[in-house]
């Protein structure tokens, strides 16, 4: 057992204890109290103990969460692989909560190579980039078209302003319902407001 001992009022004790990846852990917590470094910290953790690094998979919700993760795990490593063994020892302590054995030390050195060969990385995406692989991989299961592309912003916009246009001209020359159907929806909203509707109606 280590002779080090941990604080009751170490303020970082309850973050240290959900970095602990033989765990499963839930974390709750408002913005800019550090559950990214959290899941900073775990990461390092389980390359600490073994874990190759595409076998590790993170999931954000934003893109400039997942650089920031990125970054943050990119630098700690190139940290420890110049570090002295001093400053090595006391970061290393302060991550794992008692002092590192001589293997975790030279593993913590390794460490930034060995991420850099690893082919694919350590996967750090959205949740909807990772929703998105996994229906490329599985198109036919998903029930979609393989080979699939998703729109972006504007050409979002463009079709919903084609399907307006669309519409209303079908409603004008061929059917009656679909008019009798606009015609009360005019009752209620502006024609500015028409292109609004679908936009809401196609993100419901």
């Amino acid at each position: 057992m280590s002779n080090f001992k941990q604080s009751k009022y170490d303020p970082n004790i309850k973050q240290r204890l959900a970095t602990n990846p033989n765990i499963s852990v839930w974390v709750s917590a408002s913005a800019g109290t550090g559950k990214t470094k959290v899941l900073t910290d775990r990461v390092l953790r389980l390359l600490l103990s073994g874990t190759k690094p595409s076998k590790i998979l993170c999931l954000t919700f934003t893109k400039a969460a997942a650089s920031e993760m990125a970054l943050r795990i990119s630098d700690q490593l190139g940290n420890w692989t110049m570090a002295d063994d001093k400053h090595l020892k006391a970061n290393l302590t302060q991550l794992l909560g008692q002092p590192p054995t001589r293997k975790i030390i030279t593993k913590s050195r390794q460490l930034f190579l060995e991420v850099l060969d690893s082919p694919s990385g350590i996967n750090i995406q959205t949740i909807h980039a990772f929703c998105q692989s996994l229906l490329a991989r599985f198109p036919i299961e998903a029930g979609i078209t393989p080979h699939f592309s998703l729109m972006d912003e504007r050409d979002t916009e463009e079709m919903l302003i084609t399907s307006r246009e669309n519409l209303l001209n079908e409603s004008r020359e061929y059917n009656n319902i679909l008019g009798q159907a606009l015609a009360e929806i005019t009752k209620h909203i502006h024609e500015n407001q028409f292109l609004e509707l679908l936009t809401e109606i196609a993100r419901n």
